[in-house]
């Protein structure tokens, strides 16, 4: 990644993203729009896209390069919005990771996962333990990712839709909705999580 690509996902962890404009074309740019345009790989270029996941607002921004392309609703694991901890809180992670590896899933769909815990992730949890927050038997957990509903077990789009969060600490998206994501994202694609 260059630096330019850097230096944004830096901002990106501090400035809103309402405080972007979309630049799909001229003529659109409601965010209506940005929740039912299609990408797919003949239309958008894996090598600069980025994913934005702000917990707060239960959204996941996929950006190519500068140009917010589209919005996907989003949900998590606890309601409680802050930063995981530690294996079994249920919470979701935040920094700045990388989508490690994808598989089709009997259960999800599509799933993607997540580099966590990554170099930053270990580093705030062996403080936290340090400090005397966290036992020391502790373990930071893993197998975060991003996937869809898990549609067996009864939970469907609408969990989605009526931010009920299920899962586990990872990032759910409605099935189609993450069939789409997988087709366009590669390996290696950064994935910036906030709240």
């Amino acid at each position: 990644m260059n630096r330019y690509c850097l230096l944004l996902l830096l901002v990106l962890l501090y400035v809103p993203v309402s405080g972007f404009k979309t630049t799909i074309t001229t003529n659109i740019n409601n965010d209506g729009y940005l929740y039912s345009v299609k990408v797919n790989p003949g239309n958008i270029d894996p090598d600069k896209i980025f994913l934005l996941i702000d917990k707060s607002d239960y959204r996941l921004y996929l950006y190519e390069d500068v140009t917010l392309r589209k919005i996907y609703k989003v949900v998590f694991g606890n309601n409680d919005q802050s930063d995981k901890c530690k294996e079994g809180d249920r919470l979701t992670p935040e920094g700045t990771f990388h989508i490690q590896s994808k598989r089709f899933d009997k259960l999800w769909n599509r799933f993607m996962l997540l580099d966590y815990p990554n170099e930053a992730s270990m580093e705030r949890f062996h403080r936290l333990q340090t400090e005397g927050y966290l036992p020391s038997a502790a373990t930071p957990g893993g197998g975060i990712g991003i996937h869809g509903v898990e549609w067996n077990s009864g939970i469907r789009d609408n969990y989605v839709e009526q931010r009920i969060n299920w899962t586990l600490g990872c990032i759910s998206m409605k099935n189609n909705d993450v069939t789409e994501l997988y087709e366009v994202i590669k390996v290696g694609t950064p994935v910036v999580i906030r709240k």
